[in-house]
């Protein structure tokens, strides 16, 4: 089988000829600082692992006389810089602040501080537009040598919920769902509306192998399994069903916990589970939980990662890391409908334990 079509059949739950093995969305410190400057496609070439590219550059925000939104940067430091953006809207202005250092860019200040200012959000900002000629030139790169992985439109993440908690901040989010339950219900279907749209707009005919969707602030150490089912399924199904009806499969993502939610996650609709996170980088799945989730969630849809990013990946051997490959491929990998996975960003991860981790793989075999 070629990398697209063993990543595929996992995917749709069915058996490969051996173990699927990836990472989670290459980091570009990682690849400026371990893998010589190449882009994350060559990276994967490099190492040997199987390629699922997750190209930002395919998405851009739409212009709109509504929506004029200036930038000022500060650099605080050697090594920080703050971006600071004011949206003017015919009825006010949103303010926010991002601040980038050598690993990654988070909010410094919320978009979002109240009611106003979610309503403006939902009434004024544009949308985003899919770039087709890059969505192709990325795919005929990749070729049958992985697959080429997107998102639905996102404004900060992929989910309605992990959206709302980026735009408000996760605590906040938490207080309002509590205290404001029907406003918060409003904004996530106005933000599944967003996402509606651009689905049956910008979607139909691109050739994406696979649609991320979901966010850390899903997992069960975030938000309750309640919350989840009042917060993320409903508006989560409907994304789903209407990624589905533009015929791509999809992949939730809890960064998080998942022991508590994974009889949960299916009502989505999702075709996959990821990130099967173990206690060392914030989830809850153990070594011996393991056939746990293969039996409750993954004898309902695919599973992706379970490679413990930090202190196993980054910290561990070789041996270590090839040793517990083996050890996800014989309990979430039996009877396929599994790629094996770091579960999520790595930035120190040496280069030969992710060739070990591509070497073993390839002796993971099904038949």
């Amino acid at each position: 089988m070629t990398g697209k079509e063993r990543m595929m059949t996992a995917v749709l739950g069915k058996v490969p000829d051996r173990l699927p093995i990836t990472i989670h969305q290459w980091q570009p410190y990682h690849l400026q600082h371990y893998m010589n400057g190449v882009d994350e496609f060559d990276a994967f070439l490099a190492t040997g692992l199987d390629a699922a590219v997750t190209p930002l550059d395919i998405y851009s925000e739409k212009t709109s006389a509504d929506w004029q939104c200036t930038v000022g940067e500060n650099r605080t430091s050697e090594t920080h810089v703050t971006r600071s953006y004011r949206a003017q809207t015919p009825g006010g202005c949103l303010t926010w602040t991002m601040v980038t250092d050598p690993y990654t860019t988070y909010h410094g200040e919320h978009p979002i501080k109240d009611q106003r200012d979610a309503e403006l959000f939902v009434k004024y900002w544009p949308g985003v537009r899919l770039d087709r000629k890059r969505v192709t030139a990325w795919h005929d790169r990749i070729g049958d040598a992985g697959i080429l992985r997107g998102f639905t439109g996102f404004r900060c993440q992929p989910g309605p919920w992990q959206d709302l908690c980026e735009l408000l901040g996760t605590q906040e989010a938490i207080f309002w769902a509590m205290d404001e339950p029907e406003f918060v219900h409003w904004f996530l279907g106005e933000l599944t509306r967003q996402r509606l749209t651009y689905i049956h707009e910008e979607l139909p005919g691109a050739p994406i192998d696979l649609i991320e969707h979901g966010g850390g602030a899903a997992s069960s150490t975030v938000i309750s399994p309640a919350m989840f089912d009042e917060f993320c399924v409903p508006y989560d199904r409907q994304i789903i069903d209407a990624i589905h009806e533009v015929g791509i499969p999809v992949v939730y993502h809890t960064c998080g916990g998942m022991m508590a939610i994974l009889d949960r996650i299916p009502a989505n609709g999702c075709d996959a589970s990821e990130t099967l996170s173990p206690p060392g980088v914030g989830g809850d799945i153990r070594p011996e939980d393991r056939m746990k989730v293969k039996e409750l969630l993954g004898s309902k849809v695919a599973l992706i990662g379970g490679i413990d990013q930090g202190r196993l990946l980054t910290e561990g051997t070789p041996a270590q890391v090839a040793a517990e490959v083996r050890a996800c491929f014989e309990t979430f990998g039996v009877n396929g409908g599994y790629i094996c996975s770091a579960s999520d960003h790595f930035f120190h991860t040496p280069v030969e334990n992710l060739k070990a981790m591509a070497s073993t793989a390839k002796d993971c075999c099904y038949s």
